[in-house]
């Protein structure tokens, strides 16, 4: 490119998006004199979907302002917690991110997940059609402009993953309300009504159950309960405080 200069300044927290060769705190950038600050940003490394305000000067822009010499950019990140348009808030996620989900399903959060990949094409659709939150990983999935809104899993640990999750959005919690399996809502089920999917154990052990309204599964306080309530606990304990 042969056009105006710029320079971009980023947060400590998107450093990490940052192409190789560039210096985080201050990039020095020659653009091309038609490309948007938009189109700009991301050929650095930066998804949208982690940008907050653009500050040029002094004064906020537009995405789709066009740089001009000597600018100074000021790249801020997504304020939380973040608004997104459109209600009630929900999430689409990647094949990657199956423990989040599952997660997400148990605090009563609306997270439409499935382990076999149908591509990013998909996924974006998807997201546009169902004004789904795109939560991924993968950068290029978030650069599509299908997409109805996203954010990208800054890290590979479940714990950290739903903590940033709840602390960026702030969903509304209802645990225990929605099917970890499939995302259905549960609903209070008649042991007689279910005894037939339960094994003898369960059945002279257990009196109360819940059922998905969409794939039938039934659920009750069992072994793994403990952790279960850990977990819906310190999410609580969380976006209460």
């Amino acid at each position: 490119m042969n056009g105006p200069e710029i320079h971009v300044k980023f947060p400590p927290e998107l450093h990490l998006f940052i192409a190789a060769g560039r210096t985080p705190a201050g990039t020095r950038v020659v653009t091309d004199g038609a490309s948007t600050l938009g189109h700009v940003i991301e050929s650095l490394g930066v998804p949208l979907t982690e940008v907050g305000r653009l500050v040029v000067d002094g004064r906020e822009v537009p995405v789709s302002h066009i740089p001009q010499a000597d600018e100074i950019v000021e790249v801020r990140a997504v304020q939380r917690p973040q608004q997104v348009p459109g209600a009630p808030l929900r999430f689409l996620l990647d094949v990657h991110l199956g423990t989040l989900a599952r997660r997400l399903r148990l605090l009563g959060v609306d997270a439409a997940y499935t382990n076999e990949d149908p591509g990013d094409a998909a996924l974006a659709a998807l997201s546009a059609k169902e004004r789904r939150v795109m939560l991924s990983r993968d950068r290029g999935l978030l650069r599509r402009r299908e997409i109805w809104a996203g954010a990208y899993i800054y890290s590979d640990r479940p714990e950290d993953q739903l903590h940033d999750v709840l602390r960026r959005f702030a969903p509304a919690l209802a645990p225990w309300t929605r099917c970890t399996a499939c995302n259905g809502q549960l609903t209070t089920a008649d042991k007689d009504s279910v005894q037939e999917q339960l094994e003898h154990g369960t059945q002279r052990t257990y009196d109360v159950f819940a059922q998905c309204t969409s794939c039938g599964r039934v659920y009750w306080r069992g072994a793994h309960h403990a952790r279960l309530e850990a977990i819906v606990t310190k999410a609580l304990r969380e976006t209460a405080g």
